[in-house]
Parts: structure tokens; sequence; C-alpha cells
């Protein structure tokens, strides 16, 4: 097999601004696994890092904690839009104030994705481990109304949901309350489960689906033809393609991650992607097979080219890649 050529550095990678969460998902390993430490990333730690990529076309700035509880967040939008990039985060509006709302309409943020896993206050505290849903859609609507009152069109705020047996048969309705809040833009969220909480298999939906819940996304592609929302999946493909793919006997092969981007956490380690945090069995296997270095103890030019990076890739190549790696178009699907 030939190897994939590694980019000089990635020109796309995640940070995470923070590490602190204001909700207890029942399927995050935030919230059931080991984890680092709670840490917002300082402004200053921030530039030390971004500075050490040459060009950067699109950064993504979320994590396993909630982005908008880091202060600094503004300056760090900002600061990435002054080198022309593009940048998005996810975040569960809890704490989008209209301070907060204004602070990122200054700051040239290109996306806002609205995490949200069911269209009632019941489902929604159920899986989000917090009663905040009226809350949340109180602060959508007034930041959307924000955004036409000054007639701008930044960021694109859209609807990422986290489609679950537990959760599914509340689409529509969801449908429903983004098509009241100006919302145009919905995606079906890959689930990811590792056997704790609700991240359990018999949630899953890929390759598990029954021709009721097929029938349901069918409906949900017409709701939205009907009302002119974008209705997609994450992976570039349509929600009911998303769950019925076939990956092929070796699942995690068609992955590019490993070449082209890095996700660095609020302490400044180095993983292979967002899916690295998932299904691990302890803070010891979190760091020796999924942490690949850190940024603030050696440059990323020299992680990302070092042999332990090099090792993960090879591996990958292998039919024996890292496990995180192995469940990808299995557990989950990238």
């Amino acid at each position: 097999m030939v190897a994939t050529p590694v980019a000089v550095l990635p020109r796309s990678i995640y940070i995470e601004p923070t590490s602190r969460c204001n909700e207890f998902c029942q399927q995050c390993p935030r919230t059931l696994l080991s984890r680092e430490d709670d840490r917002d990333l300082s402004f200053d730690d921030f530039r030390y890092i971004v500075d050490q990529f040459p060009v950067l076309d699109r950064v993504v700035l979320h994590g396993l904690g909630e982005p908008l509880l880091n202060n600094d967040l503004p300056l760090m939008i900002r600061y990435l839009k002054e080198r022309g990039t593009y940048v998005l985060f996810n975040s569960n509006g809890i704490a989008l104030s209209a301070k907060r709302g204004q602070a990122l309409i200054d700051a040239g943020l290109d996306e806002y994705r609205l995490s949200m896993d069911g269209a009632t206050r019941e489902m929604y505290a159920r899986i989000r481990g917090v009663d905040a849903f009226e809350k949340i859609w109180h602060n959508v609507h007034a930041f959307i109304d924000m955004q036409r009152a000054q007639n701008v069109q930044k960021p694109a705020v859209s609807l990422w949901f986290t489609a679950m047996r537990e959760n599914l048969h509340e689409l529509p309705g969801l449908l429903d309350l983004a098509s009241e809040h100006g919302i145009r833009e919905v995606y079906l969220q890959r689930f990811v489960y590792f056997e704790k909480g609700l991240a359990h298999s018999q949630q899953a939906l890929f390759r598990r689906s029954s021709e009721e819940e097929r029938a349901l996304l069918r409906r949900c592609e017409q709701i939205c033809k009907e009302r002119g929302i974008v209705f997609k999946a994450a992976g570039l493909v349509t929600p009911l393609e998303s769950i019925v793919r076939d990956f092929g006997s070796r699942p995690w092969s068609g992955c590019q991650r490993p070449y082209s981007l890095t996700y660095i956490t609020s302490s400044g380690n180095v993983l292979s992607c967002c899916f690295a945090p998932f299904g691990h069995r302890s803070a010891q296997e979190y760091r020796e097979e999924r942490v690949l270095g850190n940024i603030f103890q050696e440059p990323i030019e020299r992680i990302w080219h070092g042999e332990r990076y090099n090792a993960f890739r090879r591996a990958f190549e292998s039919d024996t890649p890292a496990r995180h790696c192995a469940q990808c178009g299995v557990n989950w699907s990238y």
C-alpha cells in the first residue's frame, strides 16, 4: 500500500478554547470518560498555537467544552479572520447572550452551529442533563433577530442534531422549531457510542436503522424541501445515506485526517482528530495511545513530522490502526 502524502503542516485544525462545559450530556465523553482538567485557553496561548501554522484555511473552535464560556473567544475569531481564515464552532446556545452574540458578529464569525438534540424540554433535559431548552431558543431567536436588524448574514446559523433511537421521533418537531426561528440549515450529526450512558450501541442508527426510522428521515427530507431548509448529514452525504452507507472491510481507511488535519486541546495536547477523545478506557490509555505531542512543549512542526505521529500513520495504513481509528466507520462514521 502506498502511503498518503503528508501535508507540510495542516491548513485545517481544531482548537479547543475551553474544556469547561455548562451541560452534562449523557452521550459525551466529557461526562462519562476520563478527561483533561478543566482549562480555558488564554488568548496569548491561542496566538502561540496558531502562529505556528503558516497557512490556516479553516479553524474549528470547539472540542469537548462549550466555546462561549471562554471570554477571549471573540478575540480568537477576530485574530483568525485577520488572517483570512474561515472560522466556525458548535455551541449549545445556553451562553449566547445579546452581548456575546454581538461580539461574534463584530468578530466576523463565519458559522455558528447550534447543537440541539430534542424538540421538547423533557427530551432535551434527558439527553443534555440540564433544563435549558427554553432559554436556548430564547437566545437563538434574539440572536437571529439581531442579525436581521443589522442586515448581516454572518455567522450563518445552522442546527446540528445527534440522531439516536431515543430522540429520532422528535426530528420533525425540531424542523418546525428551526423553520419558526429562521434557521435554514439542519444537519443530522453522527452518533458516537462507547457503551456508557446513552452512548450505547443500542441507540445507534448507523447500519441498524429500521424501515420506520428510514421512512421518518424520508419524511423529514420532504418537509425540508417544502420549507426551503437545507437538510444534510455530516460527511457530505444525505441523512439517509449517512445511516445506511457501507465503509467496507477497512472502514477507517477512507479518512484523510491523519495527513491533513490536527486537533489541539485547551491544554496543548495534539490529537489526530475530534474522535480521539472517544472510547478510551482510562486516562493513561488516552495519554499513551491518543496524545501525539504537546504544542506547549515542542513545536507543531516537530510533532507533525515526528516519530509518534508517523507511527500513528503507519498503524492507520495497516490492518491494526489505533483503536479510535478502527472504530471509525463502525461505531461511527467519519
